[in-house]
């Protein structure tokens, strides 16, 4: 007869006629040859019963952007097909997992609105959640191992194991275990015992076969057997080993779909024989592609902020967040690239994530930022610029809707709320010195600028552009169209040299906003003294003191004054 593996629909996994493992000498146990093969498309809706995912973080640092989009995935799925969203903490390194680094991920996760169904902080029926919690859960599966004759006892000392490394390095041979402890005697086994020698466990690996899984996002893949060698489930100390706990843990709670990156796609050959071994339903696996730098390299530090806290101090929404990280190997067909996290429920799908791997744009998540901004409700908008500028100090206590105007005029060249700061206090500074000697402003200074600044000032001085701007834009827009004629100047020849004199710059947003905007923070009380405002007055008068036949000189033969002529 044939055994077949327990609850896969997909995997079949074929061993010669069964013996009862106490009848198995140990070098008959060496023979077993095992073959797997697909056997049905696994089902990525989760016909076969609940779906149940998880997330399992070790606790070693901050949230990788790579880690959220698996969350993420993992997440969706779930919710998608109205599952349960499993958080486990993998924090069986405990020299380098932290209480703080824990509750940092937690945090994290929260702020992009994952929120989890069971994990260490709301408990459930599959606890405890935490694999430093369950040590005694991972002792007795490895007892059941030993018993049935799927893993024994081997003393090989470190010194062993490295000299049969170099052995099979010379002998151009895998670096895998030989398997010496594999076929000891009991009673060379009960010998080392006595001496109180240490050990670990070794999983019993057929030399023979191959397994296949199909991989909901890669398709098939397959590995050969004798590539692996037996390998440690439970280290000399008692404590076990990652491939080990992950497949109890999985099991264990039932987890119906593992999605993660594909940097733990070997690990899946380890885990399937444990799966056997202990007679556990396989779950069905999809292994998703790495997150890389624009170098097409793998993301890392060097490359910038690569944790979710850091974009989240650099003024990033969770929404933008959630969009950006879904959309890096993921679409839904369309050309659509705008979602909510209420859209990407109803619409992500498994099947519909790419193998290759997605590169993490910076310049494009800043972009996605902005319209996620700017979706806000007018109100909600406005307020979080007003209170941004108040916490930095710009602005203060004002019932003037000076911000209401500023939040308007200015929304559209903001990305992220931390560059509301920015875009303000460059409103209200006036580098008009600095713009008048570039390069780019030459071409404005030479079309006759200074009879422009002599009219401009002309109306300051006598009132009417004051009377003007206190009407607002449509009282900005009746005079310039009368001063426009009075120098037979329109459209660009007109604004440019408006805009260089009132605003000290060659750009920014709607010039008539952006005036009436200056006018009304030298009135209304809002802005501080901190923020470098430069009101009208001081403003024209800098303009008065501008000798334009020098600038004119200067910008005309800029070689002469740099360099003397040669006798």
């Amino acid at each position: 007869m044939m055994a077949a593996a327990m609850g896969s629909p997909w995997l079949r996994i074929r061993l010669l006629p069964e013996v009862p493992p106490r009848l198995l000498r140990p070098h008959l146990r060496r023979t077993l040859s095992v073959r797997a093969s697909a056997s049905a498309s696994a089902s990525p809706d989760g016909a076969g019963g609940p779906v149940r995912v998880r997330f399992a973080p070790s606790p070693t640092g901050n949230l990788h952007v790579g880690g959220a989009r698996t969350a993420l995935f993992n997440y969706l799925f779930a919710r998608s097909k109205g599952g349960k969203f499993v958080l486990r903490i993998e924090d069986t390194d405990l020299e380098r997992s932290t209480k703080k680094s824990e509750e940092a991920v937690l945090s994290d996760l929260a702020w992009l609105g994952l929120d989890w169904d069971e994990g260490p902080d709301v408990g459930g029926e599959f606890g405890p959640y935490r694999q430093s919690e369950r040590n005694s859960m991972y002792k007795q599966y490895a007892e059941k191992l030993m018993e049935s004759g799927a893993v024994y006892r081997c003393f090989c000392s470190s010194e062993e194991l490295e000299q049969m490394k170099e052995t099979a390095k010379q002998m151009q041979l895998p670096p895998v275990y030989m398997g010496k402890w594999g076929t000891a005697s009991d009673a060379e086994i009960q010998q080392e015992l006595e001496k109180g020698t240490p050990y670990t466990y070794r999983f019993r690996v057929p030399k023979e076969g191959s397994l296949k899984i199909n991989d909901l996002i890669r398709g098939e893949v397959s590995w050969n057997l004798d590539t692996l060698g037996d390998f440690v489930i439970m280290r000399s100390n008692g404590q076990p080993v990652y491939n080990f706990c992950v497949t109890v843990d999985d099991a264990t709670m039932r987890i119906s779909h593992v999605i993660r990156a594909e940097e733990h796609l070997p690990n899946t050959l380890r885990q399937a024989l444990i799966y056997k071994a202990l007679g556990f339903p396989m779950p069905s696996f999809a292994h998703v592609s790495l997150i890389l730098a624009p170098d097409r390299s793998k993301l890392s530090k060097r490359h910038g902020a690569t944790s979710v806290g850091q974009y989240k101090e650099m003024g990033y929404l969770p929404q933008a967040m959630v969009n950006y990280l879904a959309l890096l190997g993921w679409g839904d067909g369309t050309e659509n690239e705008f979602f909510t996290i209420d859209d990407l429920v109803e619409k992500f799908t498994i099947n519909r994530v790419n193998k290759s791997g997605a590169v993490f744009d910076a310049v494009k998540l800043k972009w996605m930022n902005g319209q996620h901004l700017r979706s806000f409700p007018p109100d909600v908008l406005i307020k979080s610029f007003e209170d941004r500028w108040k916490d930095t100090g710009i602005l203060q206590e004002s019932e003037s809707g000076f911000a209401k105007e500023a939040a308007e005029l200015l929304k559209d060249g903001i990305d992220l709320i931390t560059d509301a700061d920015a875009a303000l206090s460059n409103l209200l500074s006036y580098p008009l010195h600095a713009t008048l000697s570039s390069d780019e402003a030459k071409s404005v200074v030479q079309d006759k600028l200074s009879e422009v600044a002599s009219g401009l000032i002309s109306a300051y001085d006598s009132g009417e552009l004051c009377q003007a701007l206190a009407e607002g834009r449509d009282g900005w827009q009746k005079w310039v169209k009368i001063f426009g004629k009075s120098l037979k100047r329109k459209g660009k020849s007109l604004f440019m040299p408006l805009r260089v004199l009132l605003t000290g710059k060659l750009h920014g947003p709607d010039m008539g906003g952006t005036v009436a905007l200056i006018h009304k923070a030298g009135t209304c009380g809002a802005v501080t003294q901190q923020s470098g405002f430069v009101n009208l007055d001081e403003r024209f008068r800098i303009l008065k003191e501008v000798e334009w036949e020098s600038l004119v000189q200067e910008q005309e033969s800029p070689a002469e004054t740099a360099v003397p002529a040669s006798p």
